[in-house]
C-alpha cells in the first residue's frame, strides 16, 4: 500500500513565510527529551520556507526566545540538555488578534517578537503533552500541531486512555488503576489487586512517557517499591500484566482534508544485548546502539493491513490530529494487543515515529513540513 504525500504551498516571498514558534523543555521529567527532540526539528526544518522562533520552557514554566543552535539542544556524552531561566520571559498574546509573542524583561518596556502563525509543540509529558498547553493555545485562538484538547489529555492517562481503547472495540492487556486516595487509605488492597495480575508486572506512572517511573516487576515483594518509584512521576499509577509477543509500532499521521488517517509500514522493535530487559529510557535516547528497528516489520500481509487498520481506529476513537505513535504486541497466537497511543511521539532523527515514515516515503524534513501545513490548513476553535 502506497502513501502520497503533497507538497504545501510555497510561500509568495521570504517576506510571507510562516513563522514556527517551536516550543519545547517545559516542566515535566521529559524535560530533556523534549530538547534533545526540539534539537532534532532545529537541524531539519526548512528554514526557506519557514521563520523559525525557538521558544524555550524552563523547568520553573518560564516561557524565553532561546538559542536556535541544534547543538545546545542535543545530548552531550552524560549531560542532559535544560533550558536555562532568563532574565527576560516570553508571553503569547491574543489582543486585538494579533497573536504576537511578547517579551518581558525588568525594568525594560515590552517588546513584541512578532506574529505567530503556528506553533510546534514538541512537549513530552504533563503540563505540555497532556492538553494543557493545547488549551493554552486554543484560548488564544493559535494554531498548532499536533493533537487537540481532548485527545492529549486521552493519549497522556494510560487508564482513560484503555478506557476509550476497549470501547472502540481494541483489545487492550490486563491491568489494574492504583490511584493516590486508593493507596493512602490501603496499600494492602492495591497490591493484593496488582498481584493478582500475571507477573512479569509492568508499573506505570498513568501520566508519564519515555518510560520515566517505569518499573518491570518479577515478584510481588518488588511491588511496593515500583508503586513508590512510580508515585514520584505522577500519583496515579498503572500496574500492567507483562504480554508475551513482537513489539510492532505504526506511525501515524492526519489525513489532509476528509481523508481518513495515514499510517507507516510496520515497525518492530527489538531491543539488543547490552543491559536493557525492556525498551527503558537509556534504550530509547541515551545507548544508540541498544535497539534495532525493522521496517517494514516481517509480519504477514495480512496481519501487516491489520495493524495498520488497527492503528488508524486508535487514532480516531481518540480524536486524534496531526501525529501519533500506537504500539502494540503481536502475540504468538496471533492477537494484536494495544498497549498505547503517544500523540507526541519521540520526534529525534532516530525516534521510532519519523524513522518508519522515513522507510514508508517521507523524510524527515518533509514530515515537519507536512504535520506544519496540516496544523495551517485546519481551522482554530471547534472543529
Amino acid at each position: 500500500m502506497s502513501v502520497e504525500f503533497p507538497s504545501a504551498a510555497a510561500p509568495a516571498g521570504a517576506s510571507n513565510r510562516p513563522r514556527v514558534a517551536v516550543l519545547f523543555g517545559g516542566r515535566s521529567s521529559e524535560h530533556s527529551v523534549s530538547c534533545v527532540t526540539a534539537a532534532g526539528v532545529l537541524q531539519a526544518i526548512d528554514t526557506a520556507k519557514y521563520d523559525v522562533v525557538p521558544i524555550g520552557i524552563a523547568k520553573n514554566g518560564q516561557w524565553s526566545l532561546v538559542s536556535a543552535d541544534p547543538a545546545q539542544w542535543s545530548l552531550r556524552s552524560a549531560t542532559l540538555p535544560e533550558v536555562p531561566a532568563s532574565e527576560e520571559s516570553v508571553v503569547l498574546s491574543s489582543q486585538d488578534n494579533s497573536r504576537e509573542l511578547v517579551a518581558h524583561a525588568p525594568g525594560s518596556l515590552p517588546r513584541s517578537l512578532g506574529r505567530i502563525d503556528v506553533v510546534l509543540p514538541l512537549l513530552h509529558g504533563p503540563f505540555g503533552e497532556d492538553g494543557t498547553l493545547q488549551g493554552l493555545l486554543e484560548m488564544a485562538d493559535v494554531r498548532y500541531v499536533g493533537a487537540g484538547v481532548l485527545a492529549s489529555a486521552v493519549g497522556m492517562d494510560k487508564h482513560y486512555m484503555k478506557v476509550v481503547f476497549e470501547s472502540a472495540g481494541l483489545a487492550v492487556g490486563p491491568y489494574e488503576v492504583i490511584t493516590d486516595r486508593q493507596w493512602l487509605r490501603d496499600p494492602q488492597a492495591c497490591l493484593n489487586r496488582a498481584g493478582s495480575l500475571a507477573f512479569p508486572l509492568f508499573v506505570k506512572p498513568a501520566r508519564a512517557g519515555s518510560s520515566m517511573g517505569i518499573t518491570r516487576v518479577t515478584d510481588p515483594a518488588q511491588l511496593p517499591a515500583a508503586i513508590e518509584a512510580a508515585r514520584l512521576h505522577d500519583p496515579k499509577v498503572v500496574v500492567e500484566a507483562g504480554i508475551v509477543g513482537r513489539e510492532i509500532e505504526v506511525a501515524v499521521l492526519q489525513g489532509r482534508g476528509t481523508e481518513d488517517p495515514r499510517t507507516s509500514q510496520p515497525g518492530e522493535i527489538a531491543v539488543q544485548d547490552g543491559g536493557h530487559e525492556w525498551y527503558d529510557f537509556e534504550a530509547k535516547y541515551v545507548d544508540g546502539t541498544a535497539v534495532e528497528l525493522s521496517c517494514p516489520a516481517d509480519l504477514p500481509p495480512d496481519i501487516s493491513a491489520q495493524v495498520r487498520r488497527l492503528a488508524g481506529v486508535a487514532f480516531d476513537a481518540v480524536g486524534g490530529e496531526g501525529l501519533s505513535r500506537v504500539d502494540f504486541f503481536y502475540t504468538p497466537g496471533g492477537e494484536l494487543i494495544i498497549n498505547e497511543i503517544n500523540t507526541m511521539p519521540g520526534f529525534t532523527p532516530i525516534s521510532m515515529y519519523p524513522q518508519m515514515w522515513a522507510k514508508s516515503g517521507l523524510p524527515y524534513t518533509e514530515l515537519i513540513d507536512e504535520l506544519i501545513s496540516l496544523a495551517l490548513a485546519r481551522p482554530t476553535g471547534l472543529r
